[in-house]
């Protein structure tokens, strides 16, 4: 597949200063839970956070059994989640095309499948294709088999590249190793598509080597961090999430980089993703609450975006009909939410 060149992250200088950390996990874990929880929805702003939510999503099928049949079902979803009609009362229906997952994120020997399929549709300009690739989930395979996974990814439509990284030479310590083959996987994404460096955290063993791998891929012109491969016994926390927020921080300090987030397993409710938005609201900014810095990695988090939206839009239109009023004042979220939509189209 042929792909229009785009706008990267690019690979610096590998710099062991930027590694120099000292984490006190009880700090952290307080910090995390006390910003997340800042953030008190109900009712119609529920329903506007869980389109937010929605429209960041990676919807996600990483099975052994997944089947060009299943991918079509899946691309399907992500392009259209909602039957129109459900928000004619509260949303512009000219916004409902806008209403969508971020992509949807496959294993590479499917990225042919989910292509044609959002081809069909005449999708592939709003939803991205993302392949895990380099041996996912293990990254236990020879740097060479790794590097063509990526090319052939991209060969058959894929935008967005995520990788896992080398856990072994984290864990020994070798950054300036895991730096440079990061660098190859980068260069092998050249500019047709995006790198999301997946750190798995869950077999990091400390919160330092989350700041220091996050910081070495950074450094390596990831274009986004990701928290886990979905397979780990541990996967996206709030805590380790904040860890790299840190760094994100630091690093767009020193070098005046963006690189975007993806908490990535664990994200399964609507509740679980406001937690996140929040965290992110209130340290990087609603700058970052945007697809093209913030991702959910799921494949479950969409089953519960549409039951509280479903369930959100059948209680105004119960409260309405028992007043016998006109559609509640309270519509703040909605009306920002809109709001945002429209400005989104008009850019386009």
């Amino acid at each position: 597949m042929e792909h229009q060149g785009m706008e990267v992250n690019k690979t610096l200088p590998y710099d062991p200063s930027l590694l120099v950390v000292n984490i006190s996990l009880r700090q952290i874990e307080e910090i995390a839970m006390t910003v997340s929880q800042r953030c008190h929805v109900t009712g119609v702003n529920e329903v506007a956070w869980a389109l937010r939510a929605l429209m960041l999503t990676d919807l996600t099928t990483l099975a052994g059994d997944d089947t060009a049949a299943n991918v079509r079902r899946l691309c399907l979803r992500a392009c259209y989640p909602f039957e129109p009609q459900l928000f004619d009362k509260y949303f512009d229906r000219s916004l409902i095309p806008e209403m969508h997952t971020a992509a949807v994120c496959v294993y590479p020997a499917r990225v042919k499948d989910a292509y044609q399929t959002l081809q069909q549709y005449d999708m592939l300009d709003r939803v991205a294709i993302a392949a895990v690739a380099t041996g996912f989930p293990t990254g236990q395979y020879g740097l060479q088999t790794r590097l063509q996974e990526i090319s052939h990814a991209i060969l058959a439509g894929a935008t967005e590249i995520d990788i896992v990284i080398n856990r072994q030479l984290a864990l020994v310590g070798d950054w300036e190793a895991l730096y440079n083959e990061v660098v190859l996987m980068r260069s092998a994404c050249g500019q047709k598509a995006h790198l999301k460096t997946i750190l798995a955290i869950g077999e990091l063993g400390t919160m330092e080597n989350v700041y220091k791998a996050a910081m070495v891929c950074m450094l390596a012109g990831a274009d986004f961090i990701k928290t886990s491969t979905g397979k780990e016994t541990v996967n996206a926390t709030l805590p380790v999430g904040l860890v790299m927020i840190f760094a994100i921080q630091e690093f767009k300090r020193r070098t005046c980089q963006i690189v975007g987030l993806k908490p990535a397993g664990g994200v399964r409710t609507v509740r679980d993703a406001i937690a996140w938005m929040t965290l992110v609201n209130e340290t990087l900014g609603i700058y970052w609450l945007r697809p093209e810095r913030f991702r959910f990695g799921a494949s479950g988090l969409l089953d519960d975006i549409e039951r509280v939206v479903r369930e959100g839009v059948a209680k105004l239109e119960a409260e309405e009909q028992a007043k016998n009023i006109q559609p509640p004042e309270d519509t703040a979220g909605a009306e920002e939410f809109c709001k945002e939509l429209r400005k989104k189209k008009e850019a386009k």
